[in-house]
């Protein structure tokens, strides 16, 4: 029982760890675009696509957690 839990909180804290890790990846890649002087529309895709990333990291997470704890995974 202790180990279920165990393999729960590791693969959430494991997505939400590839969550910070999109998201610095995607603030870098904003950076880059604001010094070359991109218009605004280039640095809002990016800006959609890390909330995107992010946002199903996190959803993965929590789903997969959620699943397996009410013993249907």
């Amino acid at each position: 029982m202790l180990s279920q839990y165990m393999e729960q909180i590791e693969t959430l804290g494991l997505n939400f760890f590839f969550a910070a890790i999109f998201f610095f990846i995607g603030m870098a890649i904003h950076d880059v675009l604001k010094q070359g002087k991109v218009p605004k529309f280039g640095r809002y895709i990016v800006w959609l696509v890390l909330f995107l990333g992010c946002a199903g990291f996190v959803a993965k997470g929590i789903i997969q957690v959620s699943w397996e704890s009410s013993g249907i995974g």
